[in-house]
């Protein structure tokens, strides 16, 4: 079953920014439910991708290859194919993202357009319940990868302050140490020597608020529960199909009656 399909989101970065958090696939895998990067060597990447269906489970193993990055147009070009581990069912996509800058803020919008092709037990829901799939993954792949990005961005600032309040305690001990000891000269006591007084000096410590450490981003899902995401859609075929077998049962039994009578 072949698909096209167009999504679009954004990210709270400029386009470089996002440019390089898109390209750096190990990190955000994890933004993907259900995907599991084995290995990146820079250009292809090896990965699996789980998908459940009711009580059954799958996984696809496969690969995916950068064939254009272009950084000046901000531009990818994503090829991936991928087959079943316990079955005939293949899936391969054809990725082309975008990215460019948001109106009005600092943000930035990607765009993609994904052809796909879809063989064995997933295709037997239908092109509009795919489509379907395809906007929710999209969907919770943006959600957890702008709040990677925040939390990212939280982490670094939080470290610089820390730095920061870290000299300036530093810097402020020093200067008390130094006030203590010229004091205790001026007054004919000294901190060294035998038979010398040695009065603690009382250095204010630093005022710093430790800072809890940023939350690591929510982990993916360990795979992509297709009911939990298209159970509206799956309800809107089944209710008609059970509406249309109770009026072919209903008729049949009072088909059945006449006959009986007749």
């Amino acid at each position: 079953m072949a698909m096209e399909m167009d999504h679009s989101f954004t990210v709270p970065v400029p386009p470089e920014r996002a440019w390089d958090v898109l390209l750096d696939v190990e990190k955000i895998a994890p933004c993907m439910p259900g995907a599991i990067v084995d290995e990146f060597d820079g250009e292809v990447v090896t990965g699996r991708i789980k998908v459940k269906v009711g009580p059954v489970s799958l996984t696809y193993r496969g690969t995916a290859k950068f064939t254009e990055r272009d950084p000046d147009a901000k531009v990818i070009l994503l090829e991936a194919s991928g087959k079943e581990t316990r079955g005939a069912g293949t899936a391969s996509a054809t990725v082309r993202a975008t990215l460019e800058p948001e109106s009005g803020g600092e943000g930035t919008t990607a765009s993609m357009h994904t052809t796909m092709n879809v063989t064995g037990r997933p295709a037997q829901f239908g092109r509009g319940v795919m489509v379907e799939v395809g906007s929710k993954l999209v969907e919770q792949f943006a959600q957890n990868l702008r709040r990677l990005i925040t939390e990212d961005g939280a982490a670094g600032g939080n470290a610089a302050a820390t730095a920061t309040d870290a000299a300036d305690g530093g810097t402020s001990a020093g200067q008390a140490t130094a006030a203590v000891d010229a004091e205790a000269e001026a007054s004919g006591t000294t901190q060294d020597g035998p038979g010398s007084t040695q009065p603690s000096p009382v250095v204010p410590a630093a005022a710093v608020t430790p800072t809890p450490a940023a939350q690591p981003p929510a982990a993916s899902a360990d795979s992509i529960n297709l009911v939990k995401l298209v159970g509206p859609a799956l309800l809107k075929r089944v209710i008609p199909v059970a509406v249309v077998a109770a009026a072919l049962a209903l008729l049949g039994r009072r088909l059945f009656r006449r006959g009986a009578k007749g």
